[in-house]
């Protein structure tokens, strides 16, 4: 029996039609709701060359258009492609480029970037806009429609082709090199691996009818504080939809806690999605601050995705919410869900990450055989796993090998198999840095920095920070005729990447050490960058 997402989604629309779907802002949808416009956008693409196989970028804020994207396009049977935002010129310019987007979906603020580099995607053909033209930058030099024009002048008929589980789910995430890369999945395959297919257990729903028959049970109401275009809450917002639950979103364009908190009590959020300390540490900061009344106790479950809690910052939750339910969930864009850990008011926080794992997820030593208990190798999961990265056999083949006959997926983290079963996760092989759930990947940054003529070479590590998990730093060795502060290089930074990946720190040095084959020792300059700053070495 085939899954596939727009047919399961359509399933429990039909049989619970008025019950409430999602809500952001003053716009509440009911599932019946949620489909016909889906079922609009969808018309509007198609009758402008979208169909099987075609992507869709989606470059949008938290928004009830964000998910009518997605369904739409799997509606056609084409393949929707998640858009970091926050993206300068260059960045986006690649994606749009790299993922060969027919079609894009974009928040008016965001017009003025696409105008910028139009020329240069002759593939990119269709534009909406969500919301009218903004009189300030410059508009795009293309036909433009309208988000709610389109969708106004578009039939709300269910009459598409026929579906398959075989149909295809991308998502864009850093992976383990500079440039961001997207994982594409089989739509069954993701179903179970990530959207609500699976029990804890790794038990399977058997039909279609008992995704049915559970929806119509729930009563989950889910506010994802993470952006919607991070696969984290991808993932959460169409289980949710497919267990019959309600989405909550914010309407705003920034995080800022006390107005979730206030969402949660207005809209009777019963389960909130966060990234790490980044999202937790303000939360609760904010609960004191919160006007008289304004009751979150209906807030049970706080579900931690993309980037681990602090053991300081999760005892601090659980003091001010004795009640709640917190849960670091462990996975990644090349697995899925892989385990997860739950602490209680009471329990033990301890540092690092130990986790129940699901059945198909192990620890791999370095020749892809399993590793004996106590022994440190690579976090991999098999099974339900992805097909590969789009357009890069080559990464492909490093990252997702056949065993035995077995497809595994091996991203690059490190973990631990404990003697209970469960797994220690000990951190990205790679060095990657994650800050506040954002990938950032040296190579990009150290690449934008020697850009400028006063650079003569560059090395970027993450430091610990206590609200960010990591802040970026760069040690820099400047040309000796510079004439500048390492300090000032944030204004040219801050035109080559987005905004989380410039660095917060600059240290300069004499010379960046490397090894024999030219690679950055990034052991000395972690080391390094924590003594310059005075922050406290943690190994």
């Amino acid at each position: 029996m085939a899954f596939n997402l727009a047919d399961l989604l359509e399933q429990v629309a039909d049989a619970g039609p008025e019950r409430p779907a999602m809500s952001c802002g003053d716009r509440h949808l009911t599932f019946a709701e949620l489909d016909a416009r889906a079922n609009r956008l969808a018309h509007h693409l198609a009758g402008h060359g979208i169909g099987p196989g075609d992507h869709v970028a989606l470059m949008i804020y938290n928004s009830t258009e964000y998910i009518e994207g997605m369904f739409a396009a799997f509606k056609l049977r084409a393949v929707p492609v998640n858009v970091n935002y926050r993206y300068v010129a260059d960045e986006l310019r690649y994606l749009l480029d790299d993922s060969d987007s027919r079609a894009i979906v974009f928040d008016s603020e965001f017009e003025p970037r696409l105008a910028a580099i139009a020329d240069e995607l002759p593939a990119l053909h269709e534009y909406v806009r969500v919301g009218p033209r903004r009189p300030d930058g410059e508009p795009l030099d293309r036909a433009v429609v309208e988000y709610d024009a389109a969708l106004a002048a578009a039939s709300p008929a269910r009459d598409f082709p026929t579906r398959s589980g075989d149909d295809r789910y991308i998502i864009y995430t850093g992976g383990t090199t500079g440039r961001p890369k997207g994982v594409v999945w089989r739509q069954e395959d993701v179903f179970f691996a990530a959207c609500g297919g699976s029990g804890t257990d790794g038990v399977e729903v058997a039909s279609e009818a008992e995704v049915v028959q559970k929806a119509a049970k729930s009563r989950l109401r889910v506010l994802p504080a993470a952006p919607l275009m991070h696969g984290t809450a991808h993932w959460l917002t169409w289980g949710t939809l497919l267990g019959g639950g309600s989405i909550v979103l914010s309407p705003d364009h920034h995080f800022d806690p006390v107005r979730i908190w206030e969402l949660v009590a207005r809209e009777r959020a019963n389960l909130l999605l966060i990234v790490g300390d980044a999202f937790a540490r303000p939360l609760v900061e904010a609960l004191p601050r919160l006007a008289p009344g304004t009751d979150v106790s209906c807030c049970r479950v706080v579900i931690s995705g993309g980037a681990v809690l602090s053991p300081v910052v999760k005892a601090q939750l659980l003091a001010a919410m004795p009640t709640l339910l917190l849960i670091d969930g462990v996975g990644a864009s090349e697995t899925g869900g892989q385990g997860t850990l739950v602490s209680v008011a009471g329990g033990d926080a301890v540092s690092g990450l130990r986790f129940a794992a699901t059945p198909d997820t192990t620890v791999l030593d370095d020749d892809l055989r399993p590793t004996p208990v106590g022994v440190v190798g690579k976090l991999a999961r098999r099974g339900r796993v992805p097909l590969g990265y789009y357009k890069d056999p080559d990464k492909s083949a490093a990252t997702f090998p056949v065993i035995d006959g077995v497809r595994w997926s091996v991203p690059g983290d490190h973990a631990r198999l404990e003697a209970d079963g469960s797994i220690t996760l000990l951190g990205r092989g790679s060095a990657s840095i994650n800050t506040g759930g954002e990938k950032v990947y040296p190579d990009e940054v150290e690449a934008a920095l020697k850009s400028h003529d006063a650079v003569f070479d560059a090395v970027v590590v993450g430091v610990p920070d206590e609200r960010w998990g990591e802040r970026v730093v760069a040690l820099v060795a400047l040309r000796p005729d510079a004439g500048l502060d390492v300090d000032a290089l944030g204004d040219h930074l801050r035109l080559m990447v987005a905004g989380y990946k410039t660095p917060r720190a600059y240290v300069r040095v004499d010379e960046v050490l490397r090894s024999a084959s030219g690679k950055p020792d990034y052991r000395w300059a972690r080391a390094h960058a924590i003594d310059r700053l005075g922050l406290p070495f943690d190994g």
